[in-house]
């Protein structure tokens, strides 16, 4: 039986699904007016390998991974580059979905945007405004009252006393109270038309939270099973998406808790130290991929507990380049390459379901990898190498042939620089003919060749993955 670390009870719970063989499962993703970072990495890896576990275990998934391509970042980074805010999101979510395929990511099963589902949205304020738990404000925002909301801090632990004004909250001199969030914002004259939406309470945009709430609510349902993202969206995102959602329904005969599961992952940290840019401690996830080989860097990360912090440094990058390598070592003789389905009645297979099943504790799992691939390596074993590959691919690891890995990865597919140069600006053509579908062609064959094309304003660049 699985057991998941619930943070809503704060202990393990065994997992018993909403509808039996079927998961539900929401995770926070990413702003896009930049380059994912380590931090957004490790969202990624951590939630696709949950993903792909409850998939093995025979689990009917609906994964659902939101981006949010509208808000104060977004609209201002716009405003300094001088270009449209769908450009700027589109640019960012195309980096995002490289720098995911290349940590082996797979796509979840829906990816909504934010500016999608602005409708939802507005509905859910709606209720939650006839519900006696949002108001207009003076300056013209519709705000959550959050003292309204019986069980408010019951995810994160605090209390309303123990919470302060500036502390992750914005205080403005609209609000009834400094703890209140703004659900809408009322358009400002100076920002684009492309962020007014029509409403009940005049143009305006929705706030970060109700996004969340929206989206989920509608592609998941009112109550569903898992929730997912980093420890830092505990307090106070999560939080208000918990009064946003059961707010909604206070009125309503099936009202109750919206989420059964609350899963959070542990922060990057650099020399014990919260990755951050204001540390000036910041990796993005592309800075990393040009040192290192992005399956290392996946393994770096689903070697640690998903729960615990992951300290982050060059020396632990290349321990674990060199504990992957021996993993690899023990597929490269001729005739164990191959993989295949995965025999749980055997041993190894059995103690790695078993530590996988335990909150997902893949450092254990990968404990089991290693015995085996010492066994692999004495007895030269065809089935335990086949056994090997295939346990190592529920997480997304030894899929690739190991000569490939071993001799330090791919080199563009064999393409030279000039014939390159030469895909990057049949592109640029197709792109100005407003062949989009042959332009996204050449841009898939060049990636999994081994080559990233980097589109700013500048014009296209490339690296090697």
């Amino acid at each position: 039986m699985l057991k998941i670390y619930n943070t809503l009870i704060r202990d393990k719970q065994e997992f018993v699904p909403i509808v039996p063989g079927k998961v539900g499962m929401y995770v926070c993703g990413m702003t896009v007016y930049d380059y994912c970072h380590l931090g957004h990495a490790r969202v990624m890896v951590v939630f696709d390998m949950v993903y792909r576990w409850l998939k093995a275990s025979g689990y009917d998934v609906n994964y659902v991974r939101n981006i949010t391509d509208i808000d104060d970042k977004i609209i201002r980074r716009a405003a300094e580059n001088k270009e449209s805010i769908h450009a700027l999101t589109q640019r960012f979510i195309a980096a995002m979905h490289e720098d995911a395929d290349a940590l082996g990511v797979q796509r979840p099963d829906h990816e909504p945007r934010a500016t999608q589902f602005v409708p939802e949205m507005l509905d859910m304020i709606a209720k939650l405004e006839s519900n006696g738990l949002a108001y207009r404000a003076a300056d013209g925002d519709v705000n959550y009252a959050v003292r309204k909301f019986d069980g408010y801090g019951k995810l994160s632990g605090k209390s309303l006393e123990d919470l302060r004004a500036g502390e992750r909250v914005e205080v403005t001199d609209s609000k009834n109270d400094p703890l209140d969030f703004v659900l809408w914002k009322r358009a400002r004259d100076s920002e684009a038309d492309e962020v007014k939406w029509d409403s009940k309470w005049g143009k305006g945009r929705p706030g970060w939270h109700i996004e969340c709430s929206a989206m989920g609510s509608k592609l998941l349902g009112q109550r569903f099973d898992i929730h997912g993202g980093g420890a830092d969206l505990q307090f106070p995102h999560h939080e208000n998406e918990i009064a946003q959602s059961e707010g909604a329904q206070l009125n309503e005969k099936n009202r109750g808790q919206f989420v059964n599961y609350w899963m959070h992952n542990g922060f990057v940290r650099v020399d014990e130290e919260k990755m951050s840019k204001s540390l000036g401690n910041f990796f993005t996830i592309r800075e990393v991929l040009k040192k290192y080989d992005a399956e290392v860097v996946r393994f770096f990360i689903l070697r640690a507990h998903y729960r615990s912090p992951l300290n982050y440094s060059d020396a632990h990058l290349d321990d674990a380049k060199g504990a992957l390598t021996r993993l690899y070592t023990a597929l490269k003789s001729p005739g164990l390459i191959e993989g295949g389905r995965v025999d749980w009645n055997e041993p190894y297979a059995a103690r790695f379901k078993a530590a996988m099943d335990d909150d997902f504790n893949t450092p254990e799992a990968m404990a089991v990898l290693f015995e085996l691939a010492n066994e692999v390596n004495r007895t030269q074993s065809v089935a335990g190498a086949a056994q090997l590959k295939a346990l190592a691919g529920v997480l997304g690891l030894l899929q690739r042939d190991p000569q490939v890995f071993l001799q330090g990865g791919t080199s563009g597919g064999g393409l030279d620089d000039a014939a390159i140069n030469a895909r990057i600006e049949a592109r640029i053509a197709a792109k100005k003919n407003k062949n989009f579908a042959e332009a996204d062609l050449i841009r898939k064959e060049l990636l999994e060749a081994g080559i990233v094309l980097e589109d700013s304003a500048a014009g296209t660049t490339w690296r090697r993955a």
